[in-house]
């Protein structure tokens, strides 16, 4: 039997109460090497400090951030739009930290959170939607079979969480 997912878009009220799940995934995708921006180890304190600042721009409305919640409410995952975009892109808004535990994978929680993200930018009125994310890993498959559009890769653009150097490849989707 499958265990119920819900995904949900926080509202800017309920933002900072979602901090310490948000957390608790952060380091559970850097610990098994997910690079998103932060090092191995990952101090609890960092983790939460992201959040805040993510939980802040949800409260200003400069981001859309979307949790999957087990049956018991507890968050497995997660990801955001940056809706604050140029004076010359207000049709644009950028995918941002995908994350899923990695005890609640391979169950349909990325897609539900994708295309939670897709109506997120719809309700925003975004047309354009960008991304990135470390070539050759598993998220292409994930974010090609949602139908976004590979446009190049980036060698040596950032490091993994173990300090290794990886490539960015760059994808993005018309709504």
């Amino acid at each position: 039997m499958t265990e119920r997912i819900r995904v949900r878009r926080v509202a800017a009220q309920d933002a900072a109460a979602c901090v310490d799940g948000l957390a608790d995934v952060l380091i559970d995708c850097v610990a098994g090497g997910a690079s998103v921006s932060f090092m191995w180890p990952l101090a609890r304190d960092k983790a939460v400090a992201f959040w805040k600042m993510v939980a802040h721009g949800v409260e200003r409305g400069e981001r859309a951030l979307l949790v999957a919640e087990d049956a018991d409410g507890r968050i497995v995952g997660t990801v955001q739009l940056v809706l604050a975009q140029s004076d010359n892109q207000p049709h644009r808004a950028d995918l941002a930290k995908m994350l899923v535990h990695r005890g609640a994978r391979r169950r349909g929680v990325a897609q539900q959170l994708m295309a939670a993200a897709d109506d997120a930018a719809r309700d925003e009125g975004k047309t354009v939607l960008v991304l990135d994310t470390v070539t050759g890993g598993d998220a292409e498959r994930l974010y090609e079979r949602e139908g976004w559009q590979r446009v190049g890769d980036v060698p040596k653009y950032a490091l993994m969480p173990d300090g290794s150097l990886c490539g960015t490849t760059f994808y993005y989707k018309q709504l």
